[in-house]
């Protein structure tokens, strides 16, 4: 069964989040636009650099009112301490979530549940909380947060302008369309 458009399940974890333990849950994401960023480690390989990208990108989903929560199964302390050991992952501003137990990873269905990881999956989750945009990679495939962004920005889009569309490769402030009998065959 799809996630898409199905309600996050509840939750409660302890974030690392600018020098500081955080709690975070599910009841924290009402009324806002959130991205889940599942990752298998802290002090890999991949992983590094994705964080480091979307860290980069951070301020651009600020911009737009999201807030990214990256997740591994590793504790807030690990997080912690990958954060002071690390200049790459030292950029980091958003909450990073631990997930010791793999609660939250199952309840996105990214758990590898014999090597205790999770894959590497991203969720849009609207004010709703509802998940609008769900993707999950191999391992050894790294993400592109500008990407996500874009993606971000389309489901956005399609929510404040009921009955339009975003084709591929929409960009923000290109045309959409307005799925209709005149179209059918024509694009």
């Amino acid at each position: 069964m799809s996630l898409i458009n199905t309600e996050i399940k509840p939750f409660k974890a302890t974030a690392f989040h600018n020098g500081k333990f955080v709690p975070v849950t599910d009841t924290d994401l009402k009324g806002k636009w959130s991205v889940f960023f599942f990752y298998p480690a802290d002090f890999t390989f991949v992983c590094p650099t994705e964080l480091g990208d979307m860290a980069d990108v951070y301020p651009e989903f600020q911009k737009l009112g999201v807030e990214v929560y990256s997740v591994s199964t590793d504790t807030h302390f690990t997080h912690k301490a990958w954060h002071d050991a690390s200049d790459t992952i030292k950029k980091i501003n958003y909450p990073m979530i631990g997930d010791p137990t793999g609660a939250i990873s199952r309840n996105f269905d990214v758990m590898i549940e014999e090597e205790g990881l999770a894959l590497r999956g991203t969720f849009v989750v609207n004010p709703e909380g509802q998940i609008k945009v769900a993707e999950i990679h191999d391992l050894g495939i790294g993400r592109d947060a500008s990407e996500l962004l874009r993606k971000v920005k389309a489901a956005q889009y399609v929510a404040s302008h009921p009955g339009e569309v975003c084709p591929a490769k929409w960009q923000e402030g290109a045309e959409t369309l307005k799925p209709s009998l005149d179209l059918v065959g024509k694009i």
